[in-house]
């Protein structure tokens, strides 16, 4: 069955309650590429001819491409992550205390840790077996909660704020009774009709069961978990989809990375070389040429932006406080924490009003340091002009994040012009 790209915001929401972890991403939009005619293939076959049309998916990572007619003289990339702040399982989870049982967690990332309790909470991720064959797995069921205390027991909560010890505050409840070591593997296999002593490993996180959904009086905003940076790989993969395949001489390639919360260092982060791997593949020519095809190409760093907040306003550059549904925000820092440049942000700026798509501009607070995204790392790996961009929104690093319900697909068709330039 073909896949037609999808710019609407229900495609957009599809997309959020199938991206339930990094895994769970990759293997919707890889869904959404097969449909589309996008040949899968793997990093093990870099040698062996790629096809014009083609993508890789491992694990967390997506990697994807269109080739010109004509031999690649230079690479147009959008990139994002496919990771959010979560809690993932630890390897020996069983866990509890005074009659309750608990699951062990670790925190993944930068989590707004209040905005993860009260939840109903269930599972997924990959489960390795001992054959080395590599499962998802979705539990779609309230499988633990993170309860908040009772007020009558912290009764000057709302005066001086809350305050939580991840180790001993943020350990779901899953149950009651006395727990016992091996429950939880159980638990896993039973979901995934193995045995227990099948399972060899896994990366599991739990996971607001809320769907994604629009808000306001006039639905004009979405929202969701994983806006950040799900929102962005939406946008990529329906962008490249939208493309034609290029007359000229420019490949258009997406590169959804994970690990991006912690660092990006790893196989498949934006640190890694997996990206200058399949880039070297796709370029047919001399190591000297690739180089100068890199020199003349060009990158989207595209991860979502800070909406001004009504109730926050100092928190926000005055002159630069960007509002839902105004468009993508171009992402500047004069201390390299966004990638952008005068010469990366004018093609950018250039492709929105092609797009007929309006922009914004967000620089941070001199008193408020900003975080950082896969733009620097990339453009430094690389040696390619990087531009930082992404949605505005409110609620970053939550448990459920708000952003303008019209914002991602203004960032997905600026992404299709970008490809077809």
């Amino acid at each position: 069955m073909s896949s037609l790209p999808d710019l609407s915001v229900d495609g957009l929401i599809r997309h959020l309650n199938a991206s339930v972890s990094p895994a769970h991403s990759v293997e919707y939009s890889a869904s959404r590429l097969l449909g589309a005619g996008f040949v899968e293939t793997s990093f093990a076959s870099l040698n062996e001819g790629l096809p014009p049309q083609g993508f890789i998916a491992d694990a967390g990572i997506l990697l994807a491409w269109k080739l010109p007619q004509q031999a690649i003289r230079q690479f147009r990339i959008v990139g994002a992550h496919t990771d959010s702040p979560c809690l993932k399982v630890k390897p020996l989870p069983d866990s509890g205390a005074f009659g309750w049982k608990q699951i062990g967690v670790e925190v993944y990332g930068g989590i707004l840790n209040n905005s993860w309790l009260d939840r109903d909470l269930g599972l997924a991720g990959r489960v390795v077996l001992n054959d080395g064959s590599v499962q998802n797995v979705r539990i779609d069921q309230a499988v633990a909660r993170i309860p908040q205390l009772a007020i009558h027991l912290d009764r000057d909560v709302n005066d001086r704020g809350l305050v939580l010890d991840r180790q001993v505050h943020l350990s779901p409840i899953w149950g009651l009774g006395q727990y016992r070591p091996g429950e939880f593997s159980e638990f896993l296999a039973e979901h995934l009709s193995v045995s227990a002593s099948e399972i060899s490993f896994w990366d599991i996180a739990l996971f607001d069961l809320t769907p994604a959904s629009l808000l306001g009086h006039d639905q004009s905003l979405l929202a969701s978990g994983r806006l950040d940076n799900q929102v962005s790989c939406w946008a990529a993969t329906e962008g490249l989809m939208s493309t034609s395949a290029h007359s000229g001489d420019t490949a258009s390639v997406i590169a959804l990375f994970d690990h991006e919360e912690v660092g990006s260092e790893s196989t498949h982060g934006a640190a890694g070389p997996r990206l200058a791997w399949l880039l070297e593949a796709l370029h047919v020519g001399t190591r000297t040429e690739f180089h100068e095809a890199l020199s003349r190409s060009h990158c989207i760093s595209a991860d979502n932006a800070h909406a001004v907040h009504p109730n926050y306003p100092d928190r926000h550059e005055p002159a630069h406080r960007p509002l839902p549904n105004l468009g993508p925000v171009l992402k500047v820092n004069a201390n390299q924490r966004y990638a952008t440049s005068p010469e990366s942000a004018s093609i950018f700026l250039q492709t929105c009003d092609l797009a007929g798509v309006p922009h914004q501009v967000f620089v941070s607070k001199n008193s408020m340091p900003c975080g950082s995204t896969i733009g620097p790392i990339t453009s430094t790996q690389l040696g390619i002009p990087t531009v930082d961009v992404g949605v505005a929104q409110l609620s970053m690093h939550s448990a459920r994040e708000l952003c303008g319900a019209n914002d991602p697909a203004l960032l997905a068709r600026v992404i299709a012009h970008y490809f077809a330039v």
